[in-house]
């Protein structure tokens, strides 16, 4: 069994481990900036990702440090009044240092996010040959049909459409949510770290292999083997991409758009991946583990059912997962180790 302990366990968390999501959001802004400008791009954040989505995620930060903080008020000294119970349980619990921390925190992450969105829309201008008729070849050739059309056979294309829509979809809540939760209600600093680094470095490395084997995956490729599925929120994100990137290409830089279509390598499944595994290694409670694992699960399901991927895509994704996790403890102080099951639950951390 493996597990995660601190380097030196017993000491704070080593200095480093503060500044490695914030150097790699310098040095992603410093290349992004670079590159944009070499096509005439610039930084674009068409999504909102610095404004409306900062003020929704920091909103969501304000929820989550409520949730920490009122319910300790709430059991004071009744003796004093409850405004006065609250600054000093919010003074005791958030001292300047940890706030600058949790903001900082954030603001790396959704930089080397941004940089991400911004490069993953240079795809099809320094990659614009595409290997879905190569990769979709080889799936017939080992399955005898495309995975996609084997999941609607298995699965049926009713109930489980909707269900398995749901499941792609919480990709985009399972991440912020995952970081304020991490952030706000851990009391094991380190453990935050360790996972916003995950976090960043699997921006990077999803972003580095879709230059590798440029794709669209099944359902953009070859639409038609989908138009049984029913009307689902997935179906209608899919529609939207595609107009996005014809859009896109039409005036690379006077759309003003970022296109989001690329399928090899998955990071719906190398994240969701990386955060079952921190969970596994870091002996989270059990129904959290499991059920990490139960989402990651579905999750692969969902992206051979609707085609946002290829088989390959996938494996390369658990490949991404486990390289961030690993590249995230050696650089955050962690080291993971194996250790029998009656030394499993012995994990220190800062």
């Amino acid at each position: 069994m493996f597990v995660a302990s601190q380097r030196n366990a017993g000491q704070p968390t080593p200095p480093w481990a503060y500044f490695v999501a914030p150097a790699i959001a310098v040095v992603c802004l410093a290349v992004t900036i670079l590159w944009g400008e070499h096509y005439g791009l610039g930084l674009r954040d068409p999504d909102g990702i610095v404004g409306r989505r900062a003020v929704l995620i920091f909103l969501l930060i304000g929820a989550f440090w409520a949730g920490d903080v009122i319910p300790r008020a709430v059991k004071r000294d009744q003796q004093r009044g409850f405004a006065s119970r609250l600054v000093a349980v919010a003074r005791e619990r958030w001292p300047i240092r940890r706030v600058v921390f949790v903001l900082g925190s954030i603001v790396a992450f959704y930089v080397t996010y941004l940089c991400y969105r911004n490069v993953k829309s240079y795809l099809p201008l320094a990659r614009p040959e595409l290997f879905d008729t190569q990769l979709a070849d080889f799936e017939r050739s080992v399955f005898g049909t495309d995975p996609a059309v084997l999941m609607h056979d298995l699965l049926g294309t009713g109930i489980a459409a909707h269900v398995l829509s749901v499941v792609y979809l919480l990709f985009l809540t399972f991440v912020p949510l995952s970081v304020g939760a991490t952030l706000v209600w851990s009391t094991d600093r380190a453990s935050a770290l360790w996972w916003v680094s995950v976090l960043s470095i699997a921006w990077i490395l999803g972003a580095a292999s879709y230059f590798l084997i440029p794709s669209m995956g099944p359902a953009f490729a070859e639409p038609y083997l989908f138009t049984q599925l029913p009307d689902t929120p997935t179906g209608s994100l899919q529609e939207a991409l595609l107009q996005t990137r014809n859009t896109f290409l039409a005036s690379p830089t006077g759309s003003g758009a970022l296109q989001s279509i690329a399928a090899f390598a998955s990071l719906h499944i190398g994240i969701v991946f990386a955060g079952a595994l921190v969970a596994q290694l870091l002996r989270a409670p059990k129904a959290l583990r499991i059920g990490m694992w139960v989402y990651l699960a579905l999750t692969w399901m969902a992206t051979l059912y609707f085609g946002w991927h290829y088989l390959i895509d996938d494996l390369a994704g658990f490949v991404i997962g486990f390289l961030s996790v690993y590249l995230g403890a050696l650089l955050t102080g962690w080291r993971i180790e194996r250790r029998s099951p009656s030394r499993a639950f012995q994990v220190q951390s800062a």
